[in-house]
């Protein structure tokens, strides 16, 4: 009987050293786990050398794991900081061309002004000269209403302009008329014949329906583009739920706890874990489409009748013709405020001849020559920049909607749509 149980003891042995050996063969699959964690700049202490019973994990399959309660821990938060990462660097491009077509526009729009304005000072000091100089701070307090406009939004542009052209028809009015003192009363009396009269010929009309839609447009372009790099900016921050976040650590690293470290997520798989991490997000995307609907209707009227380059690139010349058309008319719109307003009291002899040399106004400006000009506003032009903003602002339709895929295109969430068969699928490596 002794012979006959040295076999089976025999037997029993090598069956428990292969097992021996099995599980010795099976603990290797740890040092790779065990390395990757450590890179990641955790503890080496927390992670394994053998397989252990998985018995402590929350989220990660149980049974047989190389994973730690602390290693479940990290990875836990490490998939939260993963998830962050990749959904901020999709949000972060989209965030930059906004900025950057902003800055671009806003440098174009604030140029545009100062070129028009230099062209004006530059045009009429050589043409009046001295007289212009004497009155130019009506000129460049146009501007300055022009620009506070565009900066802080809070003027009224119609009443503005009727006050520069008020202003202009009394300082034009002293000059035609240099022969007589007027009060400040009786020049509030002249500002209310503008309208009547039309000393100015059609220019005011057609220049204050000009720039009063040309502006708006163009600061509520500007305004827009500014909203949509704050919006991208403040959305782009996720915060996962509680849900959110159990789910990316069992899609990212519990295929890390199996000794799967070179298996990525299925896509399909985070297609669905993304869609529900960024529902928040997705819920914009009909508000941002039509927002982006909206901006790109502004494009369109900025490259037609709205366009603001064609309004003020040329101001000089309409002003300068209205103020052609006053003085060819002086003597008729004279006449009439006379009426209406009274006869005014002439000047003392001997400071008459002197007023009349000192403001003789009889210079004509001179023909616009284009090659003059100053170079165009930020080195590009009105309708390039506009072209291009609309092709960008195009590519951002659906750009919420679509986040959950883009995200899991990143090589670094998921395995390709063509490794379908052998990806991880939050329990195993399968389809």
């Amino acid at each position: 009987m002794a012979r006959l149980g040295l076999p089976a003891l025999l037997c029993t042995l090598a069956v428990f050293s292969a097992a021996l050996l099995a599980a010795e063969l099976k603990s290797k699959s740890c040092s790779e786990v065990r390395r990757l964690y450590v890179s990641k700049g955790f503890n080496k202490n927390d992670a394994p050398l053998h397989e252990i019973n998985g018995d402590h994990l929350k989220i990660c399959p149980q049974g047989y794991t190389c994973c730690s309660q602390e290693m479940e821990e990290k990875y836990s938060l490490q998939s939260k900081d993963d998830f962050k990462s990749v959904v901020s660097e999709q949000c972060n491009h989209l965030q930059a061309v906004f900025a950057s077509r902003y800055k671009k526009f806003d440098e174009f729009f604030k140029e545009l002004l100062e070129n028009a304005e230099k062209s004006l000072n530059d045009m009429f000091v050589k043409t009046y000269g001295r007289l212009y100089m004497q009155n130019s701070e009506v000129f460049k307090e146009l501007f300055k209403e022009l620009k506070h406009y565009y900066v802080v939004g809070n003027v009224n542009l119609e009443e503005m302009l009727n006050d520069f052209w008020a202003r202009l028809l009394e300082r034009m009015f002293r000059l035609v008329n240099s022969q007589y003192h007027f009060t400040d009363e009786y020049l509030e009396c002249v500002s209310k014949y503008t309208e009547q009269l039309k000393p100015f010929g059609d220019v005011p009309r057609k220049l204050k329906l000009q720039v009063t839609r040309a502006f708006v447009a163009a600061r509520t372009f500007a305004q827009g583009l500014a909203v949509a790099r704050d919006v991208v900016g403040k959305v782009s921050v996720v915060n996962p739920t509680a849900q959110c976040t159990h789910a990316l650590l069992k899609m990212i690293y519990c295929s890390h706890c199996q000794g799967l470290v070179t298996v990525k997520p299925c896509y399909n798989y985070c297609s669905n874990i993304m869609r529900g991490c960024l529902a928040n997000q997705g819920d914009l995307d009909i508000e941002w489409n039509n927002f982006i609907d909206a901006m790109l209707m502004v494009a369109e009227r900025l490259e037609g009748p709205f366009n603001i380059e064609s309004v003020m690139d040329p101001i000089d010349v309409k002003i300068s013709d209205a103020i052609m058309n006053m003085q060819e008319n002086s003597v008729q719109v004279s006449q009439k405020v006379f009426q209406g307003c009274g006869p005014p009291k002439p000047l003392p002899a001997g400071r008459i001849s002197r007023s009349i040399s000192e403001s003789a106004f009889s210079a004509r400006f001179r023909p616009y020559h284009p090659e003059e000009r100053p170079t165009t506003a930020a080195g590009t032009s009105l309708d390039r920049l506009v072209t291009d903003v609309k092709e960008k602002l195009k590519q951002a339709k659906k750009f919420w909607s679509s986040l959950p895929s883009n995200v899991c295109n990143d090589e670094r969430m998921a395995a390709g749509n063509g490794n379908e068969d052998d990806c991880w699928n939050g329990k195993g490596k399968s389809r």
